[in-house]
Protein backbone atom coordinates (compact mmCIF):
# COMPACT_ATOMS: atom_id res chain seq x y z
CA UNK A 1 0.00 0.00 0.00
CA UNK A 2 3.26 2.20 0.66
CA UNK A 3 4.80 1.51 -2.24
CA UNK A 4 1.62 2.70 -4.49
CA UNK A 5 1.24 5.63 -2.78
CA UNK A 6 4.64 6.56 -3.46
CA UNK A 7 4.66 5.61 -6.94
CA UNK A 8 1.32 7.09 -7.38
CA UNK A 9 2.33 10.04 -6.24
CA UNK A 10 5.54 10.52 -8.07
CA UNK A 11 4.13 9.03 -11.46
CA UNK A 12 1.29 12.56 -11.30
CA UNK A 13 3.69 14.47 -9.99
CA UNK A 14 6.07 14.15 -12.71
CA UNK A 15 3.37 13.82 -15.40
CA UNK A 16 1.96 16.90 -14.50
CA UNK A 17 5.12 18.45 -14.77
CA UNK A 18 6.23 17.13 -18.25
CA UNK A 19 2.50 17.83 -19.60
CA UNK A 20 3.95 21.88 -18.20
CA UNK A 21 7.61 21.38 -20.82
CA UNK A 22 9.18 20.53 -17.84
CA UNK A 23 11.48 17.93 -19.69
CA UNK A 24 14.70 16.93 -17.73
CA UNK A 25 16.18 14.22 -15.56
CA UNK A 26 14.94 15.62 -12.23
CA UNK A 27 11.25 15.27 -13.96
CA UNK A 28 11.67 11.98 -15.53
CA UNK A 29 13.67 10.14 -13.01
CA UNK A 30 10.99 10.36 -10.22
CA UNK A 31 8.42 9.52 -12.56
CA UNK A 32 10.30 5.95 -13.32
CA UNK A 33 11.21 5.32 -9.39
CA UNK A 34 7.33 6.06 -9.04
CA UNK A 35 6.76 3.00 -11.67
CA UNK A 36 9.18 0.89 -10.23
CA UNK A 37 7.33 1.45 -7.08
CA UNK A 38 3.60 0.49 -8.66
CA UNK A 39 5.04 -2.47 -10.43
CA UNK A 40 6.27 -3.56 -7.17
CA UNK A 41 2.72 -3.04 -5.29
CA UNK A 42 1.28 -4.52 -8.15
CA UNK A 43 3.91 -7.80 -8.46
CA UNK A 44 4.21 -8.23 -4.43
CA UNK A 45 3.51 -11.22 -3.55
CA UNK A 46 4.20 -13.22 -6.89
CA UNK A 47 7.59 -11.22 -5.97
CA UNK A 48 7.33 -12.69 -2.18
CA UNK A 49 7.46 -16.19 -3.73
CA UNK A 50 9.97 -15.59 -5.84
CA UNK A 51 12.75 -14.43 -3.61
CA UNK A 52 12.16 -17.07 -0.62
CA UNK A 53 12.60 -19.81 -2.94
CA UNK A 54 16.59 -18.71 -3.04
CA UNK A 55 18.84 -17.25 -0.33
CA UNK A 56 20.57 -15.55 -3.18
CA UNK A 57 17.52 -13.68 -4.76
CA UNK A 58 17.08 -12.43 -0.91
CA UNK A 59 20.39 -11.46 -0.75
CA UNK A 60 19.93 -9.09 -3.92
CA UNK A 61 16.46 -8.15 -2.60
CA UNK A 62 17.67 -6.59 0.24
CA UNK A 63 20.55 -5.26 -1.51
CA UNK A 64 18.44 -3.08 -4.01
CA UNK A 65 16.10 -1.71 -0.58
CA UNK A 66 19.44 -0.92 1.06
CA UNK A 67 21.14 0.50 -2.38
CA UNK A 68 17.96 2.56 -2.81
CA UNK A 69 18.21 3.96 1.12
CA UNK A 70 21.57 4.85 0.66
CA UNK A 71 20.95 7.28 -2.72
CA UNK A 72 18.08 8.63 -1.00
CA UNK A 73 19.74 9.53 2.09
CA UNK A 74 22.67 10.93 0.02
CA UNK A 75 19.73 12.96 -1.76
CA UNK A 76 18.70 14.60 1.35
CA UNK A 77 22.28 15.49 2.77
CA UNK A 78 22.77 16.93 -0.45
CA UNK A 79 19.10 19.02 -0.41
CA UNK A 80 20.21 20.07 3.55
CA UNK A 81 23.48 21.24 2.11
CA UNK A 82 21.09 23.68 0.05
CA UNK A 83 18.75 25.08 2.13
CA UNK A 84 22.28 27.11 3.04
CA UNK A 85 23.40 28.38 0.17
CA UNK A 86 23.86 31.79 -0.67
CA UNK A 87 22.40 35.18 0.99
CA UNK A 88 19.64 37.64 0.87
CA UNK A 89 19.61 40.86 -0.97
CA UNK A 90 19.80 42.76 2.42
CA UNK A 91 22.95 40.65 3.44
CA UNK A 92 24.82 41.48 0.63
CA UNK A 93 27.99 43.71 0.88
CA UNK A 94 28.98 46.45 -1.67
CA UNK A 95 29.24 45.28 -5.05
CA UNK A 96 30.05 46.58 -8.59
CA UNK A 97 28.00 44.76 -10.56
CA UNK A 98 25.05 41.73 -10.18
CA UNK A 99 25.56 39.20 -12.64
CA UNK A 100 21.82 37.13 -13.42
CA UNK A 101 22.32 33.88 -15.23
CA UNK A 102 19.46 33.16 -17.35
CA UNK A 103 16.82 29.52 -16.61
CA UNK A 104 14.70 29.68 -19.47
CA UNK A 105 12.29 31.94 -21.13
CA UNK A 106 8.33 31.26 -23.03
CA UNK A 107 6.30 32.89 -25.11
CA UNK A 108 8.56 36.27 -24.53
CA UNK A 109 8.50 36.00 -20.97
CA UNK A 110 10.41 34.84 -18.19
CA UNK A 111 9.98 31.34 -16.89
CA UNK A 112 9.42 31.11 -13.06
CA UNK A 113 12.36 30.20 -11.93
CA UNK A 114 13.93 32.91 -14.08
CA UNK A 115 11.42 35.02 -12.89
CA UNK A 116 12.40 34.26 -9.24
CA UNK A 117 15.89 35.41 -10.38
CA UNK A 118 15.23 38.59 -11.71
CA UNK A 119 12.74 39.64 -8.32
CA UNK A 120 15.91 39.26 -6.34
CA UNK A 121 18.26 41.20 -8.82
CA UNK A 122 16.05 43.64 -8.48
CA UNK A 123 15.89 43.92 -4.89
CA UNK A 124 19.60 43.94 -5.08
CA UNK A 125 19.89 46.49 -7.42
CA UNK A 126 17.18 48.80 -5.61
CA UNK A 127 19.30 48.36 -2.21
CA UNK A 128 22.98 49.10 -4.49
CA UNK A 129 21.98 51.76 -6.90
CA UNK A 130 25.54 52.03 -8.49
CA UNK A 131 25.93 48.80 -9.34
CA UNK A 132 25.43 47.66 -12.86
CA UNK A 133 23.17 44.37 -13.93
CA UNK A 134 24.56 41.50 -16.28
CA UNK A 135 22.09 39.55 -17.76
CA UNK A 136 22.93 36.37 -19.27
CA UNK A 137 21.05 34.06 -22.06
CA UNK A 138 21.28 33.85 -25.78
CA UNK A 139 18.64 32.32 -28.45
CA UNK A 140 15.96 29.87 -27.22
CA UNK A 141 14.61 27.80 -30.15
CA UNK A 142 11.53 29.02 -31.47
CA UNK A 143 11.82 32.72 -30.14
CA UNK A 144 12.83 35.68 -31.07
CA UNK A 145 13.82 37.63 -28.45
CA UNK A 146 17.17 36.29 -26.63
CA UNK A 147 17.07 35.59 -22.95
CA UNK A 148 19.01 38.56 -21.89
CA UNK A 149 16.82 40.29 -24.35
CA UNK A 150 13.35 39.42 -22.05
CA UNK A 151 15.69 39.96 -19.12
CA UNK A 152 16.43 43.15 -19.47
CA UNK A 153 12.79 44.22 -20.65
CA UNK A 154 12.06 42.65 -17.35
CA UNK A 155 13.70 44.42 -15.34
CA UNK A 156 13.22 47.56 -16.93
CA UNK A 157 8.80 47.62 -17.03
CA UNK A 158 8.55 45.64 -13.67
CA UNK A 159 10.95 47.54 -11.53
CA UNK A 160 12.06 50.53 -13.53
CA UNK A 161 15.69 49.99 -14.23
CA UNK A 162 17.41 52.16 -16.39
CA UNK A 163 19.02 50.54 -19.37
CA UNK A 164 21.74 52.34 -18.57
CA UNK A 165 22.53 50.11 -15.66
CA UNK A 166 22.40 47.20 -18.01
CA UNK A 167 25.17 44.65 -19.51
CA UNK A 168 23.35 42.31 -21.82
CA UNK A 169 25.18 38.81 -22.68
CA UNK A 170 23.07 37.77 -25.71
CA UNK A 171 24.76 34.50 -27.01
CA UNK A 172 24.98 31.87 -24.35
CA UNK A 173 23.40 28.37 -23.69
CA UNK A 174 24.86 27.61 -20.87
CA UNK A 175 26.46 28.66 -17.00
CA UNK A 176 29.99 28.02 -18.28
CA UNK A 177 28.69 30.67 -21.34
CA UNK A 178 26.73 32.88 -19.28
CA UNK A 179 30.37 33.48 -17.02
CA UNK A 180 32.53 32.90 -19.70
CA UNK A 181 31.18 35.55 -21.79
CA UNK A 182 29.48 37.98 -19.19
CA UNK A 183 33.64 39.04 -18.10
CA UNK A 184 34.70 40.72 -21.43
CA UNK A 185 31.31 42.52 -21.13
CA UNK A 186 31.77 43.98 -17.48
CA UNK A 187 35.72 44.45 -18.57
CA UNK A 188 33.94 46.77 -20.91
CA UNK A 189 32.33 48.66 -18.94
CA UNK A 190 34.90 49.24 -16.19
CA UNK A 191 34.45 46.12 -14.01
CA UNK A 192 36.99 43.06 -13.51
CA UNK A 193 36.51 39.85 -12.85
CA UNK A 194 38.20 40.64 -9.76
CA UNK A 195 35.96 43.21 -8.13
CA UNK A 196 33.75 42.45 -6.21
CA UNK A 197 30.33 41.37 -7.68
CA UNK A 198 27.01 39.34 -6.87
CA UNK A 199 25.99 36.15 -8.64
CA UNK A 200 22.28 35.72 -8.57
CA UNK A 201 20.45 31.96 -9.37
CA UNK A 202 18.19 29.76 -7.68
CA UNK A 203 19.33 28.62 -4.58
CA UNK A 204 20.15 24.82 -5.81
CA UNK A 205 22.15 26.29 -8.45
CA UNK A 206 24.42 28.56 -6.59
CA UNK A 207 27.35 26.11 -5.42
CA UNK A 208 28.33 24.59 -8.69
CA UNK A 209 27.77 28.09 -10.50
CA UNK A 210 30.17 29.66 -7.95
CA UNK A 211 32.58 26.99 -8.64
CA UNK A 212 32.21 27.71 -12.43
CA UNK A 213 32.83 31.91 -12.03
CA UNK A 214 35.90 30.93 -9.94
CA UNK A 215 37.12 29.13 -12.39
CA UNK A 216 36.24 31.78 -14.71
CA UNK A 217 38.91 34.43 -12.87
CA UNK A 218 35.98 35.89 -10.44
CA UNK A 219 37.65 35.89 -7.63
CA UNK A 220 35.15 38.06 -5.24
CA UNK A 221 31.46 36.82 -6.10
CA UNK A 222 28.87 37.51 -3.28
CA UNK A 223 26.29 34.11 -3.85
CA UNK A 224 22.89 35.59 -3.86
CA UNK A 225 20.21 32.92 -3.48
CA UNK A 226 16.96 33.18 -5.53
CA UNK A 227 14.30 30.85 -4.53
CA UNK A 228 13.30 28.10 -6.28
CA UNK A 229 9.47 28.05 -7.23
CA UNK A 230 7.56 25.40 -4.79
CA UNK A 231 5.90 23.68 -7.86
CA UNK A 232 9.29 22.41 -9.14
CA UNK A 233 11.56 23.27 -6.28
CA UNK A 234 12.55 18.89 -5.59
CA UNK A 235 12.56 18.07 -8.98
CA UNK A 236 14.98 20.87 -9.74
CA UNK A 237 17.01 19.90 -6.93
CA UNK A 238 17.40 16.58 -7.85
CA UNK A 239 18.45 17.38 -11.33
CA UNK A 240 21.08 19.54 -9.83
CA UNK A 241 21.89 16.19 -7.70
CA UNK A 242 23.00 14.59 -11.08
CA UNK A 243 24.72 18.05 -12.52
CA UNK A 244 26.70 18.64 -9.37
CA UNK A 245 27.81 14.71 -9.37
CA UNK A 246 28.44 14.45 -13.46
CA UNK A 247 30.92 17.82 -12.47
CA UNK A 248 32.45 16.27 -9.73
CA UNK A 249 33.21 13.27 -11.98
CA UNK A 250 34.46 15.21 -15.18
CA UNK A 251 36.32 17.12 -12.52
CA UNK A 252 34.80 20.63 -13.73
CA UNK A 253 35.49 22.29 -10.53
Amino acid sequence: MLLALAGGALVLDGAVLMVLGHFNLGTMLPVALGALFLALAVWWAPLARWRHHDRRRQQWWYAGWCGLAAWMLSVAVFWAFLLDAGVSPAEAPPVQAIVVLGAGIQNGQPRPALAARLETAAALARLQPAALIAVCGGQVWGATDTEAEVMARYLQERHGISPERLVLEKASTSTELNLAWSRPLLQARGVAATAPLALVTSDFHLPRALRIAQRHGFTHMVPVAAPTPLATRYNAWLREYFATLSSWVLREG
